[in-house]
């Protein structure tokens, strides 16, 4: 079974290959931009620096996503774990079971909740209780969904709760939030290929103008108040392109 160091979810730091290639990916573009606005090599190399900012946007995205394949890893082992317990079997044999169910139901070693069950079970070998392990995973995650699930775990161990029904309510209330965001994101979906449209449209209609009226459009290029206007118009495409997008990002 894969081992690694411990993940915290809330950082990811970028290997120098895939920041170099995420650097020229957006420089490029910025370069293609600001050639299609100012018609200059020049001001089109100023503006590419920008493309050095690109590699943090980069890894919040890169984030969300690992976050969000947790916790809807976290739905299937809450599951499998509702199920053995329910079976009569103790808490550490039911992680080891779900271990190995998930094994096969992701075959790729480097899954997150692969990755988090076999550290579980490795700590538990090493007498640690189940408490500090669920813990420490739950810091890690900075997940509401799993730290609230552990915070009532540990205090369920303590009273002598029911932790059959802790468990498989946890696992219906994080699907039913999963459930609901997915309802968001397909009622979104026609909305976010509008705004992707949307964001092409400046660059088109700059392309449409320059190809058919270059001579309207020459002192746009060429002329100080042209620049001016353009730049103008960059900044606002620019701020409405985050506005939108974060209109877009709706958390549940």
């Amino acid at each position: 079974m894969h081992t690694c160091s411990l993940i915290d979810y809330d950082t990811y730091v970028m290997g120098s290959r895939e920041r170099i290639i995420c650097i020229l990916t957006a420089g490029t573009a910025i370069f293609a931009a600001g050639y299609i606005f100012y018609r200059s090599v020049l001001l089109s190399l100023i503006l590419t620096p920008f493309a050095l900012l690109y590699p943090r946007f980069k890894t919040k995205e890169i984030i969300k996503k690992r976050k969000n394949e947790l916790n809807l890893q976290f739905r299937e082992a809450l599951y499998s774990l509702s199920s053995s317990l329910s079976a009569g079997k103790s808490i550490e044999t039911a992680i080891r079971d779900s271990l190995r169910e998930l094994s096969i139901q992701y075959p790729n070693a480097d899954t997150y909740i692969l990755i988090e069950l076999e550290q579980i079970n490795r700590r538990i070998g090493m007498n640690e209780t189940v408490e500090e392990a669920l813990a420490d995973f739950a810091a890690r995650s900075h997940l509401e969904d799993i730290v609230n699930f552990t915070d009532v775990f540990i205090l369920c161990k303590r009273t002598g709760g029911n932790l059959v029904q802790v468990v498989k309510n946890t696992a219906e209330i994080i699907s039913e939030k999963i459930d609901i965001k997915q309802e968001i994101n397909l009622l979104l979906m026609e909305k976010k290929l509008e705004h992707k449209v949307l964001n092409m449209m400046p660059v088109l209609i700059v392309l449409l103008l320059s190809a058919s009226a270059e001579e309207f459009m020459a002192p746009v290029f060429s002329e100080p108040l042209g620049r001016a206007a353009m730049t103008f118009s960059l900044v606002l495409f620019a701020a409405a392109f985050l506005i939108s997008k974060k209109i877009m990002d709706i958390e549940v």
